[in-house]
């Protein structure tokens, strides 16, 4: 490949990656903007007001481990498959754009270097020239896992919540790495194999494709999540039936006084 043809397709990529970027992120918030007022959507019709800020906290943690993965994968795991790294690293900076207060000056940069023009480039192109963003890229993952870990405090101290999670959240993290350093098996099978193990579902890597380990760990962690609200909302009415009637036979004790 000639210099001409190298710059030409480095350029086209370049465009390219930052306009599919860019529809996808508008489509996305035209898409909430449509859904977001519906009574379907709004989570507070499932689950106690409690249950949804502890799964508010839990996604500050998540995105935090995101970020860390992603630096983790490229820089040590040389021998991760290029299509995962790079499928993740477009999820994963598309919702720390989306998440990201871009009112600033510094943020719109933060923003821009969001974009993984290093990953994507190299798949549509396979071109290398792009690589100078990686590094920039890099700092930038580094530097959302302090916003996302200032925003966990922030929630955690405003709503005053315990930070309890992060023990049930560290014992699956650090789990994941260490399954993937005993077992010789990916990040991503690491985390189905932990997860099932601690939800009781066996050691075992359930699904043969990704589409299908995904909805694996979707159930998994969808089952466990619904059975702890499932358990709290009972627990919940029961304790209301309970104190409704000591009431009910408080106020009829007072009546009864009165007369």
């Amino acid at each position: 490949m000639d210099l001409n043809t190298f710059l030409f397709d480095s350029v086209v990529g370049f465009f390219v990656i930052l306009i599919a970027f860019l529809l996808i992120y508008l489509l996305i918030n035209r898409l909430y903007l449509r859904i977001r007022d519906k009574t379907i959507f709004d989570i507070r019709q499932y689950f106690p007001e409690d249950e949804i800020h502890s799964l508010r906290q839990v996604v500050f943690l998540f995105m935090m481990a995101g970020c860390f993965t992603y630096v983790v994968l490229d820089l040590v795991f040389a021998n991760v498959d290029i299509w995962y790294l790079a499928t993740f690293d477009f999820v994963l900076s598309l919702i720390c754009f989306i998440d990201l207060d871009k009112s600033t000056i510094k943020n719109k940069i933060l923003a821009f270097l969001l974009i993984p023009f290093a990953t994507v480039s190299f798949l549509l192109v396979d071109s290398t020239i792009l690589l100078f963003f990686e590094f920039a890229h890099l700092i930038v993952m580094l530097y959302m896992i302090k916003v996302y870990y200032t925003k966990f405090n922030e929630y955690t101290k405003y709503h005053g919540l315990g930070i309890a999670v992060i023990l049930l959240f560290a014992i699956i993290f650090f789990s994941m790495y260490i399954t993937a350093f005993a077992e010789n098996v990916d990040l991503f099978d690491a985390l189905i194999m932990s997860s099932n193990a601690f939800t009781s579902n066996g050691y075992a890597i359930l699904g043969n494709s990704i589409l299908g380990k995904l909805d694996s760990l979707v159930l998994v962690w969808g089952g466990y999540v619904i059975s702890g609200v499932s358990v709290a909302t009972l627990t919940s009415a029961i304790l209301m039936r309970h104190f409704n009637r000591k009431f009910d036979e408080l106020e009829k004790l007072i009546k009864e006084n009165n007369k």
